[in-house]
């Protein structure tokens, strides 16, 4: 199981995750009609995701 995490900018967010010792397992993915995710693992190992509505 992946818990998600809704944010306003995955890309400002991927940037903070890696400099923190994090590494992006799946890059920023298109869901169409809806938004964006990302799938990452923190500096621990833990894996989580990031996921950022469409923006009207």
């Amino acid at each position: 199981m992946t818990n998600y995490i809704t944010v306003g900018s995955i890309d400002e967010y991927t940037i903070k995750i890696t400099e923190k010792g994090g590494k992006i397992v799946i890059p920023k993915t298109e869901i169409p009609n809806m938004g964006y995710f990302t799938v990452f693992l923190d500096s621990e190992g833990n894996m989580l995701g990031l996921y950022e509505g469409k923006k009207s």
